[in-house]
């Protein structure tokens, strides 16, 4: 509605500025400092610049300063200085629209691909700002409407009240239901949009009341006024969200969106207050243009460091939004490690950028190096269950059922007495060389090398439900792979086995900063017991490995006299299996 509100009847203008969003999803893993010339730098507390004071403070000093301002110009007019010029009042606001334009294009995008609703109602709040600003740039006389337009000149408050129920909305935790409740509605929430747009046009050209005359100051009071408490405590609402979300994970952009908020929620106050074509009057259209090209600003910054339009926003998605990103990251980061795919597929599929499909490649073959690096000292089983279950690696265990296989090599401290050091090891890698595929063969995880010892168990890191079976065969195969590497050489130590099944806890002992996956109980205890009852090149079990093979041959040998046990124990040498 075009109004008069100045002594000289000038019709008024006022354009709030555009709601910018601040929000901060980032994941525990990405919290960079920026460089001075990225976005702020943030103090000790994380929570905003060092050696600016309190972080309220930091705040509102600035943001204070375009009221501080409003209200000097008000109470002093002949500071509120007139300056009418159309053609750089229609380029200003086109600008500022055109920047919320891509900015509402490109958070939009963004929340599409990652079906991110705190993000995708940003978007609407960027673009309801630029659609009805746009309307207003219009409204220029002279530049491309002949005469004013009534509809047109007041559009930008009616978008700004609009545009602070999406802002509002946006700064709402939203649960992962919820925000998909929001994402399946996108595009009628556009429409309707677009259809607020439209049919404010058409109601505008169409010169109906009460939009076909200029208003007096008294009764653009009302309206603007009545925007101006629909706008404010909605942009003021997000605005504290975003500050929140800003102090718990600092980053850039979440600044920017809740000072734009700020910015915002100034320029409706300006609207109602300031003079037409005075500096009172283009105070908001700075405040709006100030807030758009902040997050603009940020945005640009953002996309030189991770170099993706979606990465842009990242620190503002919604919390099972950045979880879900890292899932995708670190399952990109598996099939890369595993060569499972490669950085062409994975920008076609995923949508990554080159430089984060670049880095992604670089990780994945630090992995690979890595991988090869260690791999060798520990176990398949236990590398698997670490990749599935990280948890495993806490220190602690539980109890399972387990077979436990345990031999050494008799003789080997006379060996070693007359042998020399690389001697030795050269015997004992000779016999490894041979044993250690034939218990991979069964899927014996070896727990440890201990010198001439070798300890192997069986349904520890992986589920065998027939480990008993697995182990003695694995025995019996041990036993003839070790007496192959030893035939025609009478001086070297022979290996003898034991087996025995039964409780034990498996997990992981040790201190913080250096563990080891093992077996303990008194199921591995008795298995060393009965290894050393075996002779060389023979396999001695436990009374409960027996009872779980079927059609095995054994031979009985009594209830043995064990160290350590306080009843003989029963023992059977393993001859063959069934």
């Amino acid at each position: 509605m075009p109004y008069d509100r100045h002594r000289n009847q000038q019709e008024v203008e006022r354009e709030p500025a555009q709601s910018q969003r601040l929000g901060d999803g980032r994941d525990e893993d990405d919290r960079d400092r920026e460089p001075a010339s990225h976005g702020p730098q943030f103090g000790e507390d994380g929570q905003g610049p060092s050696g600016l004071g309190s972080p309220v403070a930091r705040w509102l000093i600035p943001l204070s300063i375009p009221l501080a301002g409003l209200a000097l110009l008000l109470g002093e007019p002949r500071l509120d200085v007139h300056w009418e010029h159309h053609p750089a009042h229609f380029w200003l606001v086109l600008i500022t629209a055109l920047l919320s334009v891509v900015l509402g294009y490109l958070s939009g995008e963004a929340a599409r691909r990652l079906d991110d609703a705190r993000l995708f109602l940003v978007s609407l709040a960027f673009v309801t700002s630029a659609g009805f600003l746009a309307l207003h740039a219009l409204a220029t006389p002279g530049v491309l409407l002949e005469k004013k337009n009534a509809g047109f000149i007041v559009a930008t408050p009616v978008g700004l009240a609009i545009a602070s129920i999406f802002a509002a909305a946006s700064a709402l935790d939203l649960s992962p239901s919820g925000s998909a409740a929001v994402m399946r509605r996108q595009w009628l929430l556009r429409g309707i949009v677009f259809g607020l747009l439209g049919a404010w046009g058409i109601y505008s050209l169409s010169n109906l009341a009460p939009l076909d005359r200029a208003l007096t100051e008294e009764e653009a009071h009302g309206p603007l006024y009545a925007l101006a408490v629909i706008g404010l405590p909605l942009y003021a609402f997000a605005a504290v969200r975003y500050v929140q979300l800003y102090r718990r994970r600092p980053a850039p952009m979440p600044a920017a969106v809740a000072a734009a908020f700020t910015l915002l929620a100034e320029a409706m106050v300006v609207i109602a207050f300031g003079h037409n074509w005075h500096a009172s009057w283009w105070e908001w259209h700075v405040l709006m243009t100030v807030a758009f090209g902040l997050v603009a600003f940020v945005a640009r910054q953002e996309y030189r460091r991770r170099r993706s339009a979606a990465a842009m926003f990242k620190d503002l998605y919604l919390e099972h939004t950045a979880e879900l990103i890292d899932r995708r990251y670190a399952s990109a980061l598996s099939d890369l490690t595993d060569e499972k795919t490669d950085t062409r597929t994975l920008r076609e599929r995923e949508h990554f950028s080159e430089e984060e499909a670049r880095l992604l490649k670089q990780a994945a073959g630090e992995l690979r190096r890595l991988d090869e690096l260690f791999s060798p000292y520990l176990s398949p089983q236990l590398m698997t269950r670490l990749r599935e279950q990280p948890g495993a690696g806490e220190l602690g265990g539980e109890e399972r059922e387990v077979s436990v296989l345990f031999a050494d090599l008799q003789g080997f401290t006379a060996f070693s007495e007359r042998s020399t050091p690389p001697e030795v090891v050269a015997m004992l890698n000779a016999y490894w060389a041979e044993v250690v595929p034939v218990v991979a063969a069964e899927d014996g995880m070896i727990e440890r090398f201990a010198g001439d010892a070798v300890l192997v168990v069986f349904n520890a890191a992986t589920d065998q439900p027939d480990h008993a079976q697995k182990a003695a065969r694995a025995a019996l195969a041990f036993v003839d792979a070790s007496e192959a590497v030893a035939h025609g050489r009478p001086e070297w130590p022979r290996f003898r086995v034991g087996v025995n099944s039964g409780p034990a806890v498996i997990g992981n002992v040790g201190a913080l900063e250096q563990r080891s996956f093992t077996a303990i109980g008194d199921t591995t205890n008795l298995a060393a017991r009965l290894q050393a009852e075996a002779e060389p090149g023979k396999v001695v079990i436990g009374a409960t490995t027996a009872a779980e093979l079927t059609g095995a041959i054994l031979e009985p040998l009594g209830a043995l006299e064990l160290k350590g046990k306080a009843e003989p124990v029963p023992a059977f040498r393993l001859v063959r299996l069934g």
